[in-house]
This record gives structure tokens, C-alpha cells and sequence, in this order.
């Protein structure tokens, strides 16, 4: 017989109860998703008041560890911030297209920094070539001009954009469906994440001034390869957010070009004349995931904040980091490989969709290198796809209140598997309908 989740929480206040539960999450006792007893149910269980309870339930939502989901009551969060969480593996016998990687064989070479000497305190944090090259590549791109720092990558640079501005219970507009790093993270930090709806072009401006009229204190927007819609902002589109943006001029805009040049579309911003902004572009998608750094652009106050609260903690991005990736920048070579991943991503990507189009199913996938498929029903579709050989990621922790989809990452996907993959993706959708109309 299964033992109660209840029989897992001890404590006779509010602290011991919370650290029961951490406890438990970290143990692996409670896993992501499980449901905790109720206020009264535990009160009663315990031999304390609900209000000890609800106090300790409180604790744990501020620090991100549990979700209040209405009548479905208080969860463990999907991905609660502990060392518990073990990446899905993937079986070997199928085609892995749900982890989101970039294709190695598009990544540049990395090569060692030659005659680097040690870095010792007290010298400059930043390498002065690297700032000068991002300094470039951004204004090239029609960025706004502004200090620039070295954060350890992308969700390192927003979550110190964050905590440098809000404070745990303001809301967050964020893109519905979203990237579940950003969606996790703000829950960690003890945020409220604000669904915005997205189309191709990005977040739909009626909806962000929606958004803004409830008094969202910040607003996170993906300007290209949005993760795991692939929408990318055009001309037009920027053009009526930046209207909408301007009429909360105090609101915090952080724009996470995560993808950078490889994402198959000319960057675009909304950050002109805003007084709280920042720009994070990684070089992960780019130049490879163990790069861990990003650049981070913004108004000087941000930029200042971060940077003082890194020095007081990891001081700086090591600069065998830094070394290796002014030096890729500063290999002429290194554009050429950007433009040619931009290429074949961009082949790989059409033709899964033309493939998907001529089955008459829509889907999306404007830049980046994933494509997002709406289903009646994710399970049932990503385990027919799994039967016939193919892993892809279901998308219910991309969305808030967007529906069903699954997320096929098509950064390795041969235009000749294209057609493979979206037959079976029919098979899947009419077996669906067959199982709805019995």
C-alpha cells in the first residue's frame, strides 16, 4: 500500500514544516507534480492550525518550491530550485529531436586561448577585446548603445536583471507559450508570471497591454527563435509593441536573444528610450552550449547593478571563457559558420513545415531551430511518435494558457526525414480523432 504523501511532512510550526518538505523534494521522497495535502488535512494530520500550515505553504511558494494550481491544489513545482532534477533520457533506439541542442557538426571549433597568462584579483573583470567586438556586433544589429558586462550565460543574465529590479510577488509578462527556463526560473525567485498570447511576429500587442494595465512590473520577450514557438518580432510588430511599451515607460523590458546570429532572422529591439532595459544574446545556440556566456547590454543603472552583485559573488566569467570567444569572433572564418548554421537550420526548419503543410497541418516555426505542432492531446501524440521511432517534447511546461502542442526540435533534422516524421505526426493526429469520435 502506497504511503500518503502526508506521512512525508513532519513539524510542529511553520519553519519545521517548510524544511520538512524541502527535505522531501530534495530526498526525491516528493517528486515534481505530487500533490501536498491540503491546509485543513494536514493541519488536522500534524496537530497544528491551518494557519501554521498555510504559513509554511507560503514559505515554500516564495522560494519557488511548490505551486498553488487552484482546485488542483498545492504541488511540487516541475522543476523545483534543488539538486534533484535528472534530465529525461532520451532511449538510443529513437531520433532525438526534443532536447533542443544545436547540430555539433555547425558548432565552430573550439581552440585553446594561446599564450594566456593567469588572471589574478583585482585585475579588469571584463576582457576589453571581447566588449569591443559585442559592442560592434550589437550596434550592428541596430541596438540601442549602452554598457555592456559578462554574465555566465543567458539565464544567468536575466535572473540578474530581475533580482536587480523586483522584488518576490511582482508579476512578469511573459510569452505564452514560453521557454520553461525563463517560466521556471521566475517561479524560483518568487515572481508571477503574466501569460502574453504570441503569434508568428511575436506577443500580440492588445494582449500585452493587457498585461501592463494589471500592473506587470517587467516584461521578458524572446526578439527571435522563441523558444518553442520559433515566432521572430518583425518590423511592423516592434513598431506597435514599442506604442504599447511607451505607456509604461517604468516597466523593466528584458529581451533574451538567446539564438543570436544563427536564428535565421535580422535581430529586432524594443528597447529605444526605455529607462529599465536590458538585452541578453548567449552564445550557446551559436558557438556551443559549454560556452556558458552571454553579453549583457542595458541601461547603465541595470548594467551596474549586476555587475556589483556578480563581484560580490562569482566576481567574474573566467577569462579562459572570454578568451575562447573574442577569439572566435576574431577568426574570419567563424561568420562564415554562422551564416552557414543560419542556412541549413533555416532548410532543415522549412522543410519540416512545407512536409507538415502538405498534410494540412499547421504549425510554427518562423526562426530557431524548433518548430511548434498543436495537438488535441500531447501524451497520446508524443507516445505515438516514440512507437514509430521518434522522441519530440510535449508542451504542456511551455504554457500557461495556450493549448496543446508538442515541440520538435529540427536543428539536426534532414530535410529527407522531414517527410517521415510529419507522416507519422498524420498517423498520430488521426488516430486521435478516431479515439474522440468513439
Amino acid at each position: 500500500m502506497k504511503i500518503p504523501v502526508r506521512y512525508c511532512i513532519t513539524g510542529a510550526n511553520a519553519t519545521a514544516i517548510a524544511t520538512s518538505v524541502e527535505s522531501a523534494i530534495r530526498e526525491a521522497r516528493l517528486r515534481p507534480g505530487s500533490a501536498l495535502p491540503t491546509v485543513r488535512e494536514l493541519a488536522r494530520s500534524l496537530a497544528v492550525s491551518p494557519t501554521t500550515v498555510a504559513a509554511a505553504y507560503r514559505t515554500l511558494r516564495t522560494r519557488g518550491l511548490v505551486r498553488a494550481e487552484g482546485r488542483r491544489g498545492t504541488r511540487v513545482s516541475p522543476r523545483p530550485p534543488l539538486p534533484t532534477h535528472v534530465p529525461a533520457i532520451v532511449p538510443a533506439h529513437l531520433r532525438n529531436l526534443a532536447d533542443g541542442n544545436p547540430d555539433p557538426s555547425l558548432l565552430p571549433r573550439l581552440r585553446p586561448v594561446p599564450g594566456r597568462r593567469p588572471r589574478l584579483y583585482g585585475e579588469a573583470t571584463n576582457r576589453a577585446d571581447l566588449l569591443e567586438q559585442a559592442a560592434r556586433q550589437l550596434a550592428d544589429d541596430g541596438l540601442p548603445r549602452g554598457p555592456l558586462a559578462v554574465v555566465g550565460g543567458a539565464l544567468d543574465g536575466i535572473e540578474r536583471v530581475l533580482q536587480a529590479h523586483l522584488r518576490a510577488g511582482d508579476r512578469v509578462a511573459v510569452e505564452d507559450p514560453g521557454y520553461t527556463g525563463v517560466l521556471d526560473l521566475l517561479h524560483a525567485l518568487g515572481l508571477v508570471a503574466e501569460p502574453v498570447a504570441l503569434d508568428d511576429a511575436g506577443p500580440l500587442p492588445d494582449d500585452l497591454a493587457r498585461a501592463l494595465r494589471i500592473g506587470v512590473e517587467a516584461c521578458i520577450v524572446t526578439p527571435r527563435a522563441q523558444n518553442p514557438s520559433g515566432a521572430a518580432i518583425d518590423a511592423r510588430r516592434a513598431r506597435e509593441l514599442r506604442a504599447v511599451l511607451a505607456e509604461r515607460p517604468d516597466v523593466l523590458l528584458v529581451e533574451d536573444d538567446h539564438a543570436g546570429p544563427v536564428a535565421g532572422v535580422a535581430a529586432v529591439t524594443l528597447c529605444q528610450r526605455r529607462r529599465r532595459w536590458a538585452v541578453v544574446r548567449s552564445v550557446s545556440k551559436s558557438l556551443g552550449p559549454d560556452l556558458r556566456l552571454a553579453i549583457l547590454l542595458g541601461d547603465a543603472t541595470t548594467v551596474a547593478r549586476v555587475e556589483g552583485r556578480q563581484l560580490l559573488g562569482p566576481g567574474w566569467v573566467s577569462h579562459l571563457l572570454q578568451g575562447i570567444v573574442a577569439g572566435l569572433w576574431a577568426d574570419r572564418t567563424t561568420e562564415a559558420r554562422l551564416r552557414h548554421a543560419a542556412h541549413v537550420y533555416g532548410a532543415r526548419r522549412h522543410a519540416f513545415l512545407a512536409a507538415l503543410a502538405e498534410r494540412g497541418i499547421a504549425a510554427r516555426g518562423r526562426s530557431g531551430l524548433n518548430v511548434w505542432v498543436p495537438v488535441p492531446e500531447e501524451t497520446s501524440m508524443v507516445s505515438a511518435l516514440a512507437e514509430a521511432g521518434w522522441a519530440v517534447r510535449a508542451g504542456e511546461r511551455y504554457r500557461l494558457k495556450s493549448p496543446p502542442a508538442i515541440r520538435v526540435t529540427v536543428a539536426t533534422l534532414e530535410p529527407g526525414e522531414a517527410d517521415a516524421l510529419a507522416a507519422a505526426i498524420a498517423r498520430g493526429l488521426r488516430a486521435e480523432q478516431r479515439t474522440a469520435s468513439a
